[in-house]
């Protein structure tokens, strides 16, 4: 029998209260609807919501009534004998609501768009699974989503929520900002109203204001939505980017907690606010009653019988349901809370007195376009790249996507890209300079970001790679020997000569230095489908690697802005300086066996992805770049999860046998380039990589490193498909 995760389980325990609520109000719900169809919108809900709903858009039932004996080819807004300016009201939104009119005014989708900044994908991680809701901001500090999404503080602890996981105005992905959950700060969850509000951390994993997302603020007064009107939903179904069923849900019932509205193209996704026309939260949705087949079975879309692993955007649903705001909001009241959490419930609460639907606050850091400029310059170009020109003509616009705003900016920029020159301090008002120096491989201006660009091709290749076979060890063997073939030991020296002739040869592809693109989606992967850290052995999902570079990559780029307008005239040196500490203080999750100041950080060495290997950062700056070294078990050393070491040696805790092997690769490739420097790899260290290579043999995972970095660059790692050659190969002459 299948096992269910408590989320599916917490999930399916709705859906059946639900499809109960709904199969029990059938005859009320069928004398609604009927209303609705004879006699309209105005007639399908109780007096006193109707009314309600009217004082809410500002219009009285006199009006409405006026517009209802109307014939619907006069309310056009032009033939209607009342004087819109005199009324004070905005007859084209009501004749909208009574279906009297297909017309709209264009802010609704500056409100809608709006609406959806405060609206994010929440991602929570345990060992051995992970699972998706979708979750927006009520507060300038809380989130709402459902308690099957978050159904305790240690699990919402484990929680992130992702805004702008969603494609930008070219429709290519935007570089989501992080946020991890503040339980410890704010926590309520109810499991019957099946809803959880958790603080969240003020800034992100990258340092972005929490305030740039808005929110979207919970009203206790009544007249938000009656029966009739038609809903937006913007959702994370499945997990998946950010997605709209703009008005494509009809509200069909309204019962004490709950509201029904039918689903007969739109999915709901778990933790997704309901929305009126004006962008108010009129629910919280949760779950639906789904079709059955004769047996009682859930079916899904395309008829065949649902299970959990298919999602939730499968289900067949006749109606979904979401529970009212103002019931939530009256189950908040009642829990007892002190101190910072009591403070965060009256600022819930403050937040929901506003008298706009949408409470966005602009950020208050607003760079200066000219600044703006210069970042889109400090995109760069790829290693090895001729200068690119960048022009920004001043009828078209340049889009911030990695923060909260689009600026428009008057400007036309050519520069030219040149690592050698200097440049002038750029102040507010300031002409952008002729040419400034660039950071090596942060990437070329293409319509994206540098992360952006990388962390969408790292998500494209994820998925890509999802569907292969870990390891074919056939059709590895037979590409091992196609390689190989008319190489043969004998020779000590001879073979060295061959392997580095061919290795070099055959690295016919080389990609730069960019982890998050292929090492993360696939060299690297664990059978576990897992990262591991080279040294410690800590396990990670690539995602979690992905996300966390494309953070330091965006990061990187925001220090090099700073420096730029703080120096005048930065020479060579003080570049080199600069990038040297950047590389240092904000280091990618990834780890040179090779330390690539040992080969001036050049290419194809940089991106040779033979010595790249997964490694938290803490363990990549514990290391630096220490040459290997193995400690006698009676030696005083700095002790690590990630080894153990002390000034000029490190000795890893995990990894020995691949890093010795992609050492002993290194030295063949790229012959004379390392060694015998104080604190480079020296020719006394030589034993203990063959002693390492000996005692940790080849396993399946460098066997697939090897195959899939076979495929990338063309050329493979000899230690790895023949470790017997290890000692018949003259590996000294390297260091000639």
């Amino acid at each position: 029998m299948e096992q269910l995760s408590h989320v599916d389980k917490g999930f399916l325990e709705q859906m059946e209260d639900a499809s109960r609520r709904y199969a029990s109000r059938t005859g009320e719900r069928g004398g609604r609807m009927a209303a609705l169809e004879q006699q309209g919108i105005l007639h399908a809900d109780t007096p006193e919501r109707v009314n309600s709903r009217l004082k809410r858009l500002g219009v009285d039932w006199a009006m409405a009534t006026a517009i209802e004996r109307t014939p619907a080819t006069a309310t056009t807004g032009t033939s209607l004998d009342l004087d819109r300016e005199l009324v004070g009201t905005d007859l084209l939104m009501l004749e909208r609501f009574m279906g009297r009119n297909d017309l709209i005014g264009i802010d609704y989708l500056e409100g809608g768009f709006l609406a959806a900044r405060s609206i994010g994908r929440i991602t929570v991680r345990s060992p051995g699974s992970s699972h998706h809701g979708t979750g927006f901001l009520v507060s300038p500090s809380l989130l709402m989503t459902n308690h099957h999404v978050l159904g305790s503080a240690e699990e919402a602890a484990a929680g992130v929520i992702e805004f702008d996981f969603q494609a930008g105005l070219d429709g290519q992905p935007l570089v989501p900002v992080v946020f991890t959950l503040d339980p410890h700060r704010f926590f309520v969850t109810h499991r019957d109203l099946d809803f959880t509000v958790v603080a969240v951390s003020d800034r992100s994993r990258d340092g972005q204001p929490l305030a740039a997302f808005g929110r979207l603020p919970l009203k206790e007064a009544q007249g938000k939505a009656v029966i009739g009107e038609l809903v937006n939903i913007i959702q994370h179904p499945n997990g998946e980017p950010k997605q709209l069923a703009l008005r494509d849900n009809q509200i069909v019932d309204v019962l004490e907690d709950f509201v029904h509205y039918s689903a007969d193209t739109a999915r709901g996704s778990s933790g997704a606010p309901v929305l009126n026309d004006q962008w108010e939260v009129v629910a919280l949705h949760h779950a639906g009653a789904p079709r059955r087949d004769h047996d009682g079975n859930v079916l899904a879309v395309d008829g065949t019988r649902w299970h959990p692993s298919m999602g939730e955007h499968r289900v067949d649903w006749m109606a979904n349901e979401g529970v009212r705001v103002s019931r939530i909001l009256g189950a908040i009241q009642q829990f007892s809370l002190s101190g910072t959490a009591a403070a965060l419930r009256a600022e819930l609460f403050a937040s929901g007195s506003s008298l706009h639907a949408v409470d966005v606050s602009p950020p208050t850091d607003r760079t200066d376009p000219t600044v703006l400029a210069v970042l889109a310059v400090l995109a760069g170009r790829p290693n090895g790249a001729a200068p690119q020109s960048v022009t920004t003509d001043g009828s078209s616009e340049q889009h911030a996507t990695t923060g909260s705003v689009s600026w428009s900016l008057p400007l036309r920029i050519s520069v030219s890209l040149d690592a050698d020159a200097g440049a002038d301090a750029l102040r507010p008002g300031a002409e952008p300079p002729a040419a400034i120096p660039v950071p090596a491989g942060i990437g070329r201006i293409d319509g994206q970001s540098p992360a952006e660009r990388d962390l969408a091709a790292a998500i494209v290749n994820l998925a890509t790679f999802s569907d292969r076979p870990y390891y074919d060890e056939a059709a590895d063997l037979m590409a091992r020997d196609a390689y190989y073939a008319g190489i043969h030991p004998g020779n000590p020296t001879g073979l060295r000569l061959a392997l580095a002739e061919h290795l070099e040869s055959t690295h016919e592809r080389r990609p730069a230095y960019k982890p998050m693109r292929l090492l993360y989606p696939w060299v690297d992967l664990h059978p576990d489908e897992k990262l591991h850290g080279i040294y410690s052995g800590k396990g990670f999902t690539p995602q979690e690697l992905m996300e966390a570079d494309a953070a330091v990559e965006a990061a990187r780029i925001g220090r090099w802005q700073e420096f730029m307008l703080h120096e005048g005239a930065p020479g060579p040196e003080a570049v080199e300086a600069e990038l040297d500490l950047l590389e240092a203080s904000l280091p990618f999750n990834c780890e040179h066996v090779v330390p690539q100041s040992w080969f001036a950080k050049k290419e194809p060495m940089r991106g040779d992805l033979h010595h790249l290997f997964a490694c938290e950062s803490t363990c990549n700056s514990f290391r630096g770049n220490i040459p290997y070294f193995d400690f006698p078990d009676f030696e005083e050393a700095v002790r690590h999860d990630c080894g153990r070491r002390d000034p000029g040696r490190f000795e890893p805790s995990e990894g020995k046998g691949p890093v010795a092997r992609a050492t002993l690769y290194f030295l063949l490739r790229y012959p004379g380039r390392i060694g015998d420097e104080a604190r480079e790899l020296q020719r006394s260290g030589l034993e203990m990589l063959l002693t390492w290579h000996r005692d940790h043999p080849v396993d399946v995972y460098e066997q697939h490193r090897n195959a899939a970095i076979a495929e990338m660059q063309g050329n493979r790692n000899p230690l790895i498909d023949h470790p017997e050659w290890a000692a018949e190969i003259d590996f000294a002459g390297a260091w000639t």
